[in-house]
C-alpha cells in the first residue's frame, strides 16, 4: 500500500525491453537493477511474468483509458429539458 507522501518511478519501455533482456541473458535482478538504476528489484519479476504472458506488449503501461475505448460509438445523452 503507498504511503502518504511517497513518489512513484516510472520507467520507459527501452529501459524495461533492456532488463528482460538482461534478465534472459542471465543476470540476477540485483546486477540489473544497480546496471540500471531501478530501486525497486520486484519491479523485474513483474516486467518478467508480463513478458513472459504477453511479450513485448505486456511491458506497454496499461494505465488510462485505452484508445479503443475513444473509437466506440457511444450514444449521446440526452438533452436535459428545461
Amino acid at each position: 500500500m503507498a504511503k502518504k507522501g511517497q513518489v512513484f518511478s516510472s520507467y520507459s519501455l527501452d529501459t524495461k525491453r533492456k532488463a528482460v533482456h538482461m534478465r534472459l541473458q542471465g543476470m540476477t535482478k540485483k546486477e540489473v537493477a544497480a546496471a540500471l538504476g531501478i530501486a525497486d528489484i520486484g519491479r523485474l519479476k513483474v516486467w518478467m511474468r508480463k513478458y513472459r504472458e504477453h511479450g513485448e506488449s505486456g511491458l506497454m503501461d496499461q494505465r488510462g483509458r485505452s484508445r479503443e475505448s475513444l473509437t466506440i460509438d457511444r450514444p449521446l445523452a440526452e438533452p436535459v429539458q428545461h
